[in-house]
């Protein structure tokens, strides 16, 4: 069972890159680079929007959102061009996100200023 589920995180991860991949690739279509490109910011992020120790939520994005946005993405990219990505995906080092660390670290100050604002009201 352990295995089973070792094995989904690799393939979602070698997924993940993939996308990264198409997001940045010119014959990829426009609808398709915007989603890519939102998934693997948010799943590449150093960060999560939800952080993991808060019960049952922290992990809502692992096991819900981030493998949806992977489904919607892979349904966009024209297949022949997925099997290159994916093929390319395996070759090289898992990137980091820096534009997902930054939309999360600004959607995180504006709730805090927001919650401020309501607080001294």
């Amino acid at each position: 069972m352990i295995a089973r589920i070792k094995e989904v995180a690799r393939r979602l991860k070698r997924e993940v890159v993939a996308l990264w991949l198409a997001a940045r690739d010119p014959r990829t279509p426009l609808t398709a680079k915007i989603i890519a490109a939102g998934v693997t910011a948010y799943a590449l992020s150093p960060i999560d929007l939800i952080p993991d120790f808060i019960p049952v939520l922290g992990l809502l994005d692992d096991l819900i959102i981030v493998p949806a946005g992977i489904w919607l993405a892979l349904r966009l990219v024209p297949a022949v061009l997925m099997e290159e990505f994916r093929t390319r995906a395996r070759e090289i080092e898992k990137p980091v996100s820096r534009s997902g660390l930054t939309a999360i670290l600004l959607i995180w100050a504006a709730a805090l200023l927001w919650f401020c604002a309501w607080l001294f009201r």
